[in-house]
């Protein structure tokens, strides 16, 4: 069984998901199931079939939940250093094209959140990063063309 790299605070987030899912979507989903059927002739029953789907959706997400979980080899970035960019690395970039900076940290395909400046190992940006060092220049392929980034600093934190 293959492991899944995360990082402590990723596996905290699925077992809060998987949490909530058992304990509070779940009952809730069967109490709908249970009014649908109260309204009689299931063939014709919108509500009844649309709390089946959600049933269905939340039943699949445990499982998927479970399984990483129980695939999870948890890497503290804290607990990493060094000056290569590895997984769990923070960086901070600059754009040559555009002298905008930015920075991200290096997580787990299933922790990934562009929003919060998480970016998965398995994406091209980290895949060209992985074993540079501050003052490396990589190139990512993007839709409008490639993409120059100039790492300015790697951190642990």
């Amino acid at each position: 069984m293959q492991k899944t790299p995360m990082t402590g605070k990723g596996l905290l987030q699925l077992e809060d998901e998987l949490r909530k899912l058992k304990s509070e979507e779940r009952p809730a989903v069967i109490r709908a199931i249970a009014e649908a059927r109260s309204h009689g002739d299931l063939s014709e029953n919108a509500e009844y079939h649309a709390a089946r789907e959600r049933q269905s959706f939340i039943e699949g997400r445990i499982l998927e939940l479970e399984e990483l979980i129980s695939t999870a080899e948890v890497i503290e970035p804290t607990s990493l250093s060094g000056k290569q960019v590895k997984f769990g690395a923070t960086v901070c970039l600059v754009d040559e094209d555009t002298d905008k900076e930015i920075t991200y940290q290096i997580v787990g395909l299933h922790e990934a959140d562009i929003k919060q400046h998480r970016i998965s190992i398995s994406s091209p940006l980290a895949k060209a990063l992985i074993g540079k060092e501050e003052g490396d220049t990589v190139s990512v392929p993007a839709p409008g063309g490639d993409r120059t980034y100039e790492i300015l600093s790697v951190k642990f934190i």
